[in-house]
């Protein structure tokens, strides 16, 4: 009798938080499989994304930082963590929120309410900018990306978060191994990003897994927070090839749970040789944004469908010449780039 009430009672201490040994137990976290209540949670999650800021330089005071904003879960815990951390530690940021809208029919007009309830909720400024006013075509016209960058350039910030995962940038180390894109290999596991550009990017949720994010999984910060947000796949998303690495990722993550910061301690290892050729940054001799071609990919796209040529520019496509007169080939092609929301990390 005494040994099944040691071992009831063992079981019963096994159930209590590992980190304070007084709460009860309310998730087991994926990367340190350590089981802690959801007060602990809340302190270990914050103070790991504080100490990825501290340690990495991410802000300056002053700086006017733009949080890219979808309305998604991504974007919403980072928005309400960002808020919280500025207030606590001084960081001395004029935070706002920067959502682009694409004009997706049926999709983004749900996700940008969304945005407008987290303006209020978390007493940030909000800033709306469309592709229609950015380009003169929405998303559903356009089908395929980019805008934040110029949003945020309108809006003359010094600084881009945004809420680029662990996984994600895992996803992105492997797409970048299996399209041999070296360029892209070599930086894609950087924190900040864009700094030869007029406004890097940061990213405070390197290191943070989906799990500790994503509703998918009930003991997660945003539900123990009840943060609103929006929740829906995006009409252009299904067929995207980042879908496939995401699986694979997924599955090894079930065999070995730090998978995921091992495939970015790997890509951030990489030495890329010195006989290889990189393709230089340059600026698009049409708009003056970053490029590493003569037009940037939202004037081949744009002039494209301004020509009657949606496809022009769309995956390996023939381009345009200098004056838009006449097509030529680019040696390299062009790369398919898509919204965050459809799945591809724009580094």
């Amino acid at each position: 009798m005494e040994e099944v009430a040691d071992t009831k009672a063992r079981k019963g201490a096994a159930r209590l938080c590992s980190l304070c040994d007084q709460r009860r137990a309310a998730l087991k976290r994926p990367k340190t499989l350590e089981q802690i209540c959801r007060e602990c949670f809340y302190m270990v999650f914050e103070e790991e994304i504080h100490r990825v800021i501290v340690e990495n330089q991410l802000f300056k005071p002053g700086e006017r930082v733009a949080i890219g904003a979808s309305g998604g879960k991504d974007s919403t815990v980072l928005a309400y963590v960002l808020s919280e951390l500025n207030r606590r530690h001084n960081y001395g940021l004029d935070l706002f929120l920067l959502s682009v809208d694409e004009g997706i029919t049926g999709y983004r007009d749900d996700s940008l309410e969304t945005v407008k309830r987290n303006e209020i909720q978390y007493g940030l400024p909000l800033k709306i900018v469309s592709y229609k006013d950015l380009y003169g075509w929405t998303m559903d016209e356009i089908v395929k990306m980019i805008g934040l960058d110029r949003g945020a350039a309108l809006l003359k910030v010094d600084k881009v978060a945004t809420g680029h995962n662990a996984d994600d940038i895992a996803e992105t180390v492997l797409l970048n191994i299996l399209r041999g894109d070296i360029a892209r290999l070599s930086r894609c596991t950087s924190i900040t990003t864009g700094e030869d550009g007029p406004i890097p990017r940061c990213k405070p949720f390197k290191y943070t897994y989906e799990k500790e994010i994503n509703l998918n999984q009930i003991c997660t910060y945003a539900y123990f927070k009840r943060l609103d947000y929006f929740s829906t796949e995006c009409i252009y998303s299904p067929n995207a090839y980042r879908g496939f690495a995401r699986e694979f990722i997924k599955d090894l993550e079930r065999i070995r749970p730090r998978a995921i910061l091992d495939i970015i301690k790997s890509g951030e290892n990489f030495r890329i040789s010195t006989n290889t050729k990189m393709p230089e940054q340059g600026t698009c001799e049409r708009c003056g944004y970053i490029s590493s071609q003569k037009w940037c990919k939202a004037c081949v796209l744009l002039e494209g469908l301004n020509r009657g040529l949606p496809k022009l520019g769309i995956g390996r496509s023939r381009g345009l010449d200098n004056d838009g007169r006449k097509d030529m080939k680019h040696s390299n092609g062009t790369k398919n780039i898509e919204s965050k929301q459809c799945g591809t990390l724009d580094f």
